[in-house]
């Protein structure tokens, strides 16, 4: 009867966190082997702060809830004393803080884990402990979306100072203006009225010798 209830118990908790497992954004297994109790105790009140669930199970159950979730690429990586961090929200930051907190406890490995659906390797969830919070990605996102818009607004900038500038080579002074409207214009030709024209009579012929008679 005892044996019966202990299976029944066994199945429910690989149900129950197999359950946890698929609904997990990302997860990290890691080896804790060396670690006293008080170094794991600050662990999981690091993990816990920003939401990341750590568990410590038997070998077994997370082999059969790792695999019913859809991991069994992992089931491999359950030997020897070994825990799982994980959450629903942040993908980050279960690789990031367990990073963290191996950087000055070496005794902390991590090994592997999932991401997104998808079963990572040793060397994908390191990359992904280097990334920045979810506050530090969002910055990251926010300064590139600006950068188009500042390089625009420079850009803008410089074509109305180019613009300016050329206008101001171009446009003439008032004084220039000026000399060429006098430099252009035509002598004016002072016109004689016909009627004051007066034709100069030719002188009168001498007279003639008066003929002979």
């Amino acid at each position: 009867m005892a044996s019966t209830a202990a299976i029944e118990l066994k199945s429910n908790l690989v149900n129950d966190y197999a359950a946890k497992f698929k609904e997990a954004a990302a997860l990290v297994v890691v080896d804790y082997r060396g670690l006293s109790v008080e170094q794991v105790t600050e662990l999981r009140r690091n993990l816990r702060a920003e939401g990341v669930e750590f568990k410590v199970l038997k070998n077994n159950i997370s082999r059969r809830a790792i695999t019913e979730a859809g991991y069994e690429g992992l089931a491999g990586e359950f030997v020897g004393p070994t825990a799982i961090a994980y959450s629903n929200d942040d993908v980050v930051a279960p690789a990031r803080i367990l990073y963290t907190f191996a950087k000055a406890n070496d005794a902390l490995e991590l090994k592997a884990g999932f991401i997104e659906g998808e079963v990572a390797t040793h060397a994908q969830v390191m990359e992904l402990a280097t990334l920045p919070n979810r506050e530090g990605l969002l910055s990251m996102l926010l300064s590139v979306l600006q950068a188009p818009m500042r390089n625009m607004a420079y850009a803008l900038s410089q074509i109305a100072e180019t613009v300016e500038a050329t206008a101001k080579e171009v446009a003439p002074t008032e004084e220039a203006t000026a000399d060429v409207e006098v430099a252009e214009a035509p002598a004016e030709v002072e016109e004689v009225p016909a009627e004051e024209v007066v034709e100069t009579p030719a002188e009168d012929s001498k007279e003639e010798a008066p003929a002979a008679e």
